[in-house]
């Protein structure tokens, strides 16, 4: 079960460390992230994770384990090591670990995960391939295959999330910076259904997308954002679930 106390000490350390815009704003996200997982007791792979802030919200609400892969972590000048090590400390848990590695590079000896996460990180993986991914067979052969390897990763019943921005977006197509993300480099990125269709060729189900609104409006941000063309307009970000049977 979720260690209430421990989540009322993630949500207080965000706001005393200022690891978020609002404690408030990172739990009305984290609820739209994760909220549709059962957690207690199950296991976590974040693929690109970074410093493990979605890593550590899970063990607060029961995740028995997370595992954090970040390449950059090791020697890293953006010092991801380093701030996993205080998060560590400051959340006071060591259910999470964060191995700097690629996907490609991970050895799970046999482990499977009940939820694997890539949140903002998908295009990451191969970002060579990813750029053609729209165009060239032998890109999507390549995604297909890590896909495929996603998919023995997971354990039967488990769910995995993808949350990244589309390449569609108004300010993409009319070739001007978005002034809400303006290092966004749409061509960078695919659509929520390219990606749902390679996962369905690597055996994944049930592919669900949810267009993403700006967390700092709350539900009503939700009731008139979290639809395609809002997200069109505006950011294009979005979250792909789906199952592994």
């Amino acid at each position: 079960m979720a260690d209430n106390d421990l989540v009322s000490r993630y949500f207080a350390v965000v706001g005393e460390r200022r690891l978020w815009s609002s404690p408030k704003i990172l739990h009305f996200y984290m609820k739209y992230l994760l909220g549709h997982v059962s957690l207690p007791g199950k296991t976590l792979l974040d693929i690109g994770g970074g410093s493990g802030l979605f890593d550590f919200y899970a063990v607060a609400a029961g995740a028995a384990k997370a595992v954090c892969l970040e390449p950059e972590a090791e020697g890293s000048s953006a010092g991801m090591r380093t701030r996993f090590e205080q998060l560590r400390e400051w959340f006071g848990t060591d259910r999470v670990v964060q191995l700097p590695c690629t996907f490609q590079g991970f050895e799970p000896g046999g482990e499977r995960f009940d939820v694997v996460l890539l949140h903002n990180s998908i295009n990451h993986v191969d970002e060579a391939a990813c750029i053609v991914l729209h165009r060239e067979a032998a890109a999507r052969e390549a995604y297909t295959a890590l896909f495929r390897r996603m998919f023995e990763l997971t354990a039967p019943g488990g769910r995995l999330i993808i949350a990244d921005c589309a390449r569609r977006n108004l300010f993409g197509d009319l070739g001007v910076r978005n002034p809400m993300v303006p290092t966004i480099q749409w061509y960078k990125h695919q659509s929520p259904r390219l990606w749902a269709t390679l996962l369905a060729n690597a055996g994944f189900t049930n592919p669900r997308i949810r267009w993403t609104s700006f967390n700092v409006l709350g539900r009503l941000g939700a009731v008139f954002l979290r639809n395609r063309l809002a997200a069109y307009l505006l950011v294009s970000h979005f979250c792909l679930t789906m199952d592994r049977p």
